[in-house]
């Protein structure tokens, strides 16, 4: 089982030190973290390939799954995940859910959500995954091989005001090349607005048929 440092790209995982657990030759882990560990990954996949029926389904048990350890900074770390997995796909909602467990957070996870909503004026950068804090540094998305982490970055930058129009087309086609609907579908609507914006008629039209083709058709 594959393990992703939280926070950082925040794609699937809850903890390093809890989950390693499952993957040592010590005693099986509890089931409360498989389950949970199964239903985030059924979660990221549903959420941003747009099925929302599911995604709420599967970060329901993943949430339960957790809370049945009555630790709140764990249960942080799954609000977090879908904080970030949200703002990825331009919906943003200050991580509603984790700011009631924040007290249990640690420092670290506290800048990383104040990051994700732009909120950086006295932001601790250093508390930041590496990655996160080049884009601090530099207002640029850089290089971030995470898809996911690559697309929260983006939307940090554009909740701060300082997304550029290189960085719009990195994550358009972060999404594009991922298969990732919702998220595609968010990031080239900021394409068609600036589309608008400039007049480009071609363009519009252009951006409106790739978007045509990337949406469900209602059932």
């Amino acid at each position: 089982m594959k393990i992703a440092c939280l926070p950082g790209s925040l794609s699937l995982s809850l903890s390093v030190a809890v989950l390693l657990a499952a993957c040592s030759s010590k005693p099986p882990a509890p089931d409360w973290q498989g389950n949970a560990f199964s239903s985030l990954q059924s979660f990221s996949s549903a959420y941003l390939s747009g099925d929302s029926r599911v995604a709420d389904l599967e970060f329901t048990r993943a949430r339960d799954a957790v809370a049945s350890t009555g630790r709140a900074d764990l249960v942080a770390r799954v609000e977090l995940m879908r904080c970030a997995a949200r703002a990825a796909s331009l919906e943003f909602d200050n991580c509603a859910g984790f700011q009631p467990l924040a007290p249990d957070a640690d420092a670290s996870e506290r800048s990383y959500s104040a990051y994700i909503n732009g909120q950086w004026q006295g932001l601790d950068a250093g508390l930041l995954p590496a990655q996160h804090r080049a884009v601090v540094s530099s207002g640029r998305i850089g290089e971030i091989d995470d898809p996911l982490a690559r697309l929260v970055a983006a939307a940090a930058l554009l909740q701060s005001g300082r997304l550029t129009p290189a960085d719009i087309t990195n994550a358009t086609e972060t999404a594009s090349a991922q298969g990732w609907r919702r998220p595609l579908l968010a990031w080239l609507g900021v394409q068609l607005q600036r589309a608008r914006a400039a007049a480009d008629r071609e363009a519009q039209t252009r951006i409106q048929r790739r978007m045509d083709l990337v949406a469900k058709p209602p059932p």
